[in-house]
């Protein structure tokens, strides 16, 4: 069988132009409509959905606001809550003074050299300690006093770990000196003495905190009773 094209290759031409034409025609309105479908769906996401979630979260806050507003004193409750929370941010915070205690039983002299503490003076915002006492034997014994707190070393543990031994005083300050009588009679010198501290000694994370004195004295956190005759309390002029 013979068969004869008798159309020409500029009508083919234009047939297969118009059939690419309406090709193209069909995908943009086909993509037109799934645009338009796309916008549709997320408008009535943004007028629907989300208005009747922020419908219900305002129902909800109205509701728990007004069983709120029914609690009888509120406004104290939440206050002293606030104030427990402040306070045990204290408790972590706080120094441990009884390290004062330690360093005392330590230092102190005694024997003919010994010293009875009449005041003591934490200040913790200068690291300072202040110390009033008298001795019996004069300079001699304040100047054992002092040589001790000097030589005496706070070790300590930060998270398990030995750390360098520091010394309790990082500077000592003499302050007034004279003789008088106690309420014994007896000829005492009066004196005072101030020293600068470490941080490190009285911070909750200085663990397992150990007071060593030249005389091979330790006492860990106030494990060791101070004698009460270091603090007393009657004094003569």
């Amino acid at each position: 069988m013979i068969e004869i094209n008798l159309i020409p290759d500029v009508k083919l031409e234009l047939l297969k132009a118009r059939r690419q034409r309406r090709m193209v025609i069909s995908a943009a309105i086909l993509t037109s409509i799934v645009a338009g479908a796309v916008v549709v769906l997320m408008a009535l996401y943004a007028f629907g959905v989300q208005t009747v979630a922020d419908t219900l979260a305002t129902g909800s806050i109205d509701s728990e606001s007004k069983k709120l507003s029914k609690v009888k004193d509120l406004s104290k409750t939440l206050t002293i809550q606030n104030q427990l929370e402040q306070l045990s941010r204290s408790q972590s915070d706080k120094n441990i003074t009884s390290r004062l205690f330690d360093i005392i039983s330590v230092t102190v002299p005694e024997g003919k050299n010994a010293v009875t503490i009449k005041r003591l003076a934490f200040k913790a915002e200068d690291s300072i300690i202040d110390i009033e006492a008298e001795a019996t034997n004069g300079y001699e014994a304040l100047e054992v006093f002092k040589k001790t707190i000097g030589q005496t070393t706070f070790q300590y543990n930060v998270d398990g770990k030995a750390q360098k031994p520091l010394k309790i005083a990082t500077a000592i300050t003499d302050g007034e000196r004279r003789y008088s009588e106690d309420n014994q009679g007896r000829q005492v010198l009066r004196f005072s003495i101030s020293f600068t501290y470490p941080e490190e000694m009285f911070k909750p994370d200085s663990e397992d905190g150990r007071i060593v004195g030249p005389n091979k004295q330790t006492a860990t956190d106030s494990a060791q009773g101070v004698p009460t005759s270091l603090f007393n309390s009657e004094g003569g002029n």
